[in-house]
């Protein structure tokens, strides 16, 4: 794969991980163009349900930028549709315009579209390269597949992907100190809230809500303009104080689930992708007596103040496909 590829494929990306938590029910695709030369011309990425596909809105940027007819290739963190929703189909798009050479980081999942794009292009005599199988493609084709896992799960099994963040201090506990929140550094908390911004909903316990009255907003980073997430509360309605659901439904559609067996099926009526979990240890013991989780991601706090993650994940490969790798912080909990 040539280096202008690679290039390509880390620019969709970061540009395709700045709009990962306000585009569901679609999933996150970045696209970058090319000209013959390998220089890009271009990378978008979709923004929210209902506007343009990434292939979409790159061809009618550099189409604005008056580029569109040096454009040669297209590069695509997930395979092209083929079909009509909101959107025309970004096959079609591409099939219009100059693009000779796709290449795809990930097929598409919807187990009745699946393989519809990459067919339609190479039908109509485009060239298509597999991230996946170049050579030195395998690292990029991984993060594709974080970025693409909260959509996959939803495709597989009708669900969100669920992460569950567990803070603990250097004794195991996960009580702050009396008259704090929190007993994580300011880096842990500023990647906690990244978190909160990067996914669709939140999963909590009547007993966290009774213990914190937390508001569970998206501080310490910027979060998406008008974001309504949900907010799902294991328990009865009647355990937490009228004052505090009312000042929750101002911010979330909220939903109670007395029963921690029925939380699939609720989850499943959403249209979240990806679900973090902020709850205290009975729950977090109740998810996983059930499985009933993706990732866990742990902040350990030791004996001089400092943190260190760490990150478990059921759908283990020789390549982690959690999208929690596509955070900057991954680095340190790879290492850690």
């Amino acid at each position: 794969m040539p280096d202008c590829v690679v290039r390509a494929f880390q620019a969709a990306l970061a540009e395709a991980w700045r709009f990962v938590g306000q585009t569901a029910p679609n999933p996150a695709v970045g696209c970058a163009l090319l000209d013959e030369a390998g220089e890009v011309l271009g990378v978008a990425a979709h923004h929210r349900a209902g506007a343009l596909h990434a292939e979409r809105l790159a061809l009618e940027q550099a189409r604005q930028a008056g580029v569109l007819d040096r454009v040669r290739t297209a590069v695509v963190t997930l395979e092209p549709c083929n079909h009509t929703g909101r959107t025309r189909p970004c096959t079609e798009a591409l099939l219009e315009s100059p693009v000779k050479t796709v290449w795809i980081g990930c097929a598409d999942p919807n187990p009745h579209v699946a393989g519809g794009g990459a067919a339609c292009l190479t039908g109509a005599g485009v060239t298509v390269r597999w991230l996946a199988q170049a050579p030195n493609g395998a690292a990029l084709a991984a993060r594709c597949a974080a970025l693409l896992a909260p959509f996959a799960m939803r495709m597989a099994q009708g669900r969100p992907w669920i992460t569950v963040k567990q803070a603990l201090d250097q004794h195991g506990s996960m009580v702050p100190p009396a008259g704090q929140t929190t007993f994580t550094t300011p880096d842990s908390l500023r990647f906690a809230h990244a978190l909160r911004r990067a996914t669709d909903l939140v999963i909590t316990g009547t007993g966290t809500v009774r213990a914190d009255a937390p508001s569970f907003t998206v501080r310490h980073v910027e979060d998406h303009a008008e974001r309504r997430r949900t907010l799902v509360v294991c328990g009865q309605q009647d355990h937490v104080s009228p004052h505090w659901l009312e000042q929750a439904n101002n911010r979330f559609d909220v939903r109670f689930c007395p029963d921690i067996r029925e939380l699939p099926a609720l989850l499943a009526e959403t249209p979240a992708l990806w679900a973090m979990v902020e709850a205290g240890p009975t729950l977090l013991a109740a998810l996983r007596a059930q499985d009933m989780w993706d990732d866990w991601l742990t902040i350990r706090q030791d004996a001089s103040g400092a943190d260190h993650f760490s990150v478990t994940t059921r759908h283990a490969t020789a390549l982690p496909t959690t999208p929690l790798a596509l955070f900057p912080e991954w680095a340190r909990c790879a290492e850690e």
